[in-house]
């Protein structure tokens, strides 16, 4: 049986993580480089093609979902002007305006974990849980669930429950002072989106408004923008802009999944 190959994707994502850490995915890159060398020494098979399309599946989801999660959090901080310079705050605290962001830096940017939180408590990537069984009767509140009853959560509507959260309309990352940290599969969407907000001020073409921005979810299984946003980065720190091309500042992670103006 011959195995088909799968298209090349030329995504300018997969251009802009070159270069960030990619934790926990050591087993897993082992895994893959495994198959390769499997499928070197022996036929192509049904078996090694589904692993094949498997390890593609999940590699393109995550960049997806990383993606999605990062165009969401500088919508709202673009909405949020507020925020935005708090953030920035930080960042100059921590960091200072000399050099980019670290990943080292990220345990003491208390701030930026909260407003990644809050980023994804009102845009869910996935608004829906992935579907879960009952093994026995159980009562979850006042609902009866018998046994092998395939349940889907909605957790969209969890997010946005006002008897759980104080004004869920609102976003405001205050909300989650003093919570546990992320975990460890957030740590290239807290170091992007930490570089563009520290490397950049963001304005929106055409002398839009903040207030004026589409804020509209695509539903689906996921939930991206309805359309892409539109942003002008302009270059702020004070001694690499001749590592980011010059006085215009176009910047190889800034450009994956955003349509950018450069000024």
């Amino acid at each position: 049986m011959e195995c088909p190959q799968p298209q090349t994707i030329h995504s300018p994502l997969r251009r802009s993580l070159q270069g960030l850490p990619l934790v926990n995915l050591k087993k897993f890159v082992r895994v893959a480089v495994s198959s390769r060398a499997v499928r070197e020494r022996e036929s192509y098979t049904g078996r090694f093609c589904t692993r094949s399309a498997l390890q593609e599946d999940m590699l393109a989801g995550s960049m997806d979902a990383s993606a999605t999660s990062v165009e969401w959090a500088l919508s709202e901080l673009i909405k949020h002007p507020r925020v935005m310079k708090k953030l920035q705050t930080e960042l100059e605290t921590v960091v200072g305006m000399k050099r980019k962001v670290e990943e080292s830096d990220l345990d003491k940017l208390e701030y930026l974990d909260m407003v990644i939180k809050e980023s994804l408590r009102f845009h869910r990537v996935a608004p829906l849980l992935i579907p879960h069984q009952s093994m026995e009767d159980c009562m979850v509140g006042d609902f009866f669930i018998p046994k092998q009853t395939r349940v889907i959560v909605n957790a969209w509507a969890i997010m946005r429950d006002p008897s759980a959260w104080n004004e869920p309309e609102k976003f405001w990352p205050e909300r989650f002072e003093g919570s546990n940290g992320l975990q460890l599969g957030l740590t290239v969407v807290r170091l992007v989106v930490a570089q563009l907000v520290h490397c950049f001020d963001w304005k929106l073409p055409n002398d839009m408004k903040p207030t004026d921005m589409d804020m509209t979810e695509e539903f689906g299984l996921t939930k991206p923008r309805a359309k892409h946003l539109v942003a002008i980065p302009i270059y702020r720190l004070q001694n690499e802009r001749e590592d980011l091309g010059g006085g215009g500042g176009g910047y190889a992670i800034v450009t994956f999944y955003f349509m950018l103006i450069i000024s």
